[in-house]
């Protein structure tokens, strides 16, 4: 029997690859590669083998799809900032077992979900990022699960979370869910980004106050208070793939019947008009 050992909400801002790499931006961000890092040692250090990521990248407009190829292997630039990531090679054992399972288990709650094992369909970067400093020795397995949900609703993703984490409990793999998405996701328009020194600030006060209260609740265990405000946290902070990452992080935890607090392991910080975190979610309540 599987099992859920670790939980968390990440970041995977591009600069953090930057942050590695001689330029303007070294070192940037080494606090939230640290943390990635961290993540990493926790979910082996509790017995992972395999991680399954709620990547916010990966744009989905009909049905839920599980990415969970039997290997993953790969070259990849992004199409969104290829001056950020290019160049960046990956190779993963994948888990297709425990896909199909999660996929069998949405289906089984009326939720439209299809696990693919298809060669050609590449990791996106809200997996890559994670994956490159959590994994680096590439020996736990990958499942990336699409969470830029464009059509989709809360209630739904809220049941492909409860599939994930029974998915998991029929499986013989122990797991780490990493939400792979900002908190707010207001990115700064074009024509004002430099002037704002765009790649280090938040674009509105208001999100950056909203995120701290939510991380705030998240820490003392108010997740009943939290819920009540997701969905307009994510309609009028822009939350990045409308938070379907973090709805089904909280249905594989058990919605407002989880009684554990977050444990924040990277301090907020603003990128690119957004706010970014790494957070844990303790699993012993």
């Amino acid at each position: 029997m599987g099992q859920l050992v670790l939980a968390a909400k990440t970041t995977h801002v591009p600069t953090m690859l930057l942050s590695e790499m001689d330029g303007p931006l070294k070192g940037k961000r080494q606090a939230a590669i640290d943390g990635h890092r961290e993540i990493g040692r926790r979910a082996r250090a509790a017995g992972a083998d395999t991680m399954v990521v709620l990547d916010t990248h990966w744009l989905v407009n009909a049905g839920y799809h599980i990415n969970a190829n039997h290997r993953f292997s790969g070259r990849y630039a992004s199409n969104e900032f290829p001056q950020f990531i290019q160049g960046l090679d990956y190779e993963y054992e994948g888990n297709a077992a425990l896909g199909d399972l999660i996929a069998q288990k949405a289906m089984d709650k009326g939720v439209y979900t299809l696990s693919h094992q298809v060669d050609a369909l590449g990791l996106e970067y809200g997996t890559l990022v994670p994956m490159h400093f959590m994994n680096p020795e590439s020996d736990l397995k990958v499942v990336s699960v699409a969470g830029w949900c464009t059509v989709h609703s809360h209630a739904s993703s809220r049941k492909l979370g409860e599939a994930i984490r029974e998915g998991i409990e029929a499986s013989a793999s122990n797991v780490a869910l990493i939400a792979s998405g900002s908190l707010s996701h207001k990115i700064w328009p074009n024509d004002i980004y430099k002037e704002n020194n765009g790649t280090f600030t938040i674009s509105s006060e208001f999100n950056r106050q909203v995120d701290l209260r939510v991380l705030d609740l998240w820490q003392r265990g108010e997740i009943g208070t939290f819920l009540k405000m997701l969905p307009d946290y994510a309609r009028y902070c822009d939350g990045e793939g409308d938070m379907h990452d973090t709805v089904m992080l909280f249905g594989a935890l058990g919605w407002d019947g989880y009684r554990g607090k977050a444990e924040v392991v990277t301090d907020y910080f603003p990128s690119s008009g957004t706010g970014q975190t790494n957070v844990v979610f303790s699993l012993d309540a």
